[in-house]
């Protein structure tokens, strides 16, 4: 998915951020897994992965913060829109640098990306509570983490082995 002309790369935002929206309203209507607090299969990351492996670091960038905004407005509050750009901000840098190095393959990065994202909700929240007695829930969040962050890396491996595919057939 080059994304060679700008209307093309505008309608493939618009698609990958209104398919976040779906996701996270989809994930919204899941029950809690285990009845674990936080603990969620994190099936926007495959929007994320998607655009950081066919349209580069920025345009991921792009479109996780404005999923994280726009389902903030439309879903939930202030105090949800911290923990998302939290969670979303550490699980993207750390994906786009793991990325970068390029000794890892997308399951990889999508394992340390979910591993972030709780890292990063568990800081927001030792931040905005006040207290440190919380950091325990990490291990608890970090198997969530690794166990979503290995789906979400296969599906989101295949989804763009899929889109390259169709992207070389319509420009070879």
């Amino acid at each position: 998915m080059s994304g060679r002309n700008t209307s093309g790369r505008v309608a493939r935002y618009g698609l990958l951020v209104a398919l976040a929206l779906i996701l996270s309203y989809v994930e919204a209507q899941i029950p809690p897994i285990f009845s674990v607090p936080g603990m969620k299969l994190g099936l926007t990351n495959v929007v994320v992965l998607i655009a950081l492996y066919t349209m580069g670091e920025g345009s991921a960038v792009t479109i996780n913060l404005l999923r994280i905004v726009l389902v903030s407005l439309l879903f939930g509050n202030g105090m949800s829109m911290a923990y998302s750009v939290s969670g979303g901000l550490l699980s993207g840098i750390v994906m786009i640098l793991l990325k970068k190095t390029g000794w890892f393959g997308i399951t990889a990065v999508s394992v340390a990306g979910g591993v972030a994202h709780n890292v990063g909700q568990i800081l927001a929240a030792m931040v905005l509570l006040g207290t440190r007695s919380i950091a325990w829930y990490l291990v608890v969040l970090w198997f969530s983490g690794l166990a979503s962050g290995f789906v979400i890396g296969i599906l989101s491996g295949e989804l763009c082995r899929r889109l390259e595919a169709i992207d070389r057939r319509q420009h070879p």
